[in-house]
């Protein structure tokens, strides 16, 4: 009887949270089609023009493109920089060395709030106007802890031997890193990339505190629901949820290709 429970009750749980979580986004996608006036919360009837015209709001593409400017340029230091860590904290041994793990996850497990705020006092503090670089400087920092937890997690993975085996082939530190290492480390850094670019891209409270007059996509979003969140804003969302859908599913079957390719071979 309890296996027989089992086994429709956790598909159960399993499929309404699934419903739980895409309900949002399916509601999103449905209005972008909506042939809305002044605001988007009633269906006024169904249109194209949303799509056709996605640049139709004001100041809502310019906010996109604010957002993917700081999130490509967070998100390539804090990714080199991070990677850079990852590598330094599992490879070597030095002083202090707990206390760097500490101040890494810092970052992950201190409220946004207080984060936010605590970058704002340092920027007033050395006199910097709030804009695109204090904002870029604020997604550096928690972004990085996400890249370095990332990345160390797979650094940590890797068998030492391939590097001495290679050593062991004359071949010298700098061409072991980059023709073994890597390589191996590529698909946890480009792990980490992404999920630091959705990270920075999606960001609002950290951005609120040191954006001043600059406007990103969130922001955008947060003073439009004031006065009704424009149809347009729908569309961009979907299709950022369309492309990170594809990037997966593109992922996947790469793995998979490749997978199959190393059975056969």
């Amino acid at each position: 009887m309890k296996q027989k429970i089992g086994r429709w009750f956790i598909p159960a749980v399993g499929g309404l949270a699934f419903i739980y979580l895409l309900v949002p986004i399916a509601y999103i996608f449905v209005f972008s089609f909506n042939d809305a006036g002044r605001t988007n919360l009633e269906w006024r009837g169904f249109t194209l023009s949303n799509w056709q015209n996605p640049c139709g709001a004001p100041a809502v593409c310019e906010s996109l493109v604010h957002s993917l400017q700081v999130g490509t340029v967070a998100t390539i230091v804090a990714t080199a920089l991070g990677t850079l860590i990852a590598i330094g904290l599992v490879r070597y041994k030095f002083r202090f060395r707990k206390l760097t793990d500490v101040l890494i996850i810092l970052p992950l497990a201190t409220p946004e709030v207080v984060l936010g705020a605590s970058l704002l006092a340092q920027f007033l503090n050395l006199g910097w106007e709030l804009g695109y670089t204090t904002i870029v400087i604020a997604h550096i920092v928690f972004c990085m802890s996400f890249v370095i937890v990332t990345v160390r997690a797979r650094v940590s993975s890797l068998d030492p031997r391939l590097e001495e085996a290679a050593a062991d082939l004359y071949a010298s530190p700098r061409t072991a890193f980059w023709k073994v290492t890597f390589p191996l480390l590529l698909p946890g850094i480009v792990a980490a990339a992404l999920l630091s670019f959705a990270m920075s891209f999606d960001d609002f409270i950290i951005t609120n505190f040191n954006s001043g007059t600059f406007q990103t996509f969130p922001k955008f979003i947060y003073v439009a629901a004031t006065r009704g969140i424009p149809a347009q804003a729908n569309v961009i969302g979907s299709a950022m949820f369309i492309l990170a859908l594809l990037v997966v599913v593109i992922g996947q079957v790469i793995s998979y290709r490749k997978k199959k390719q190393l059975e056969n071979s």
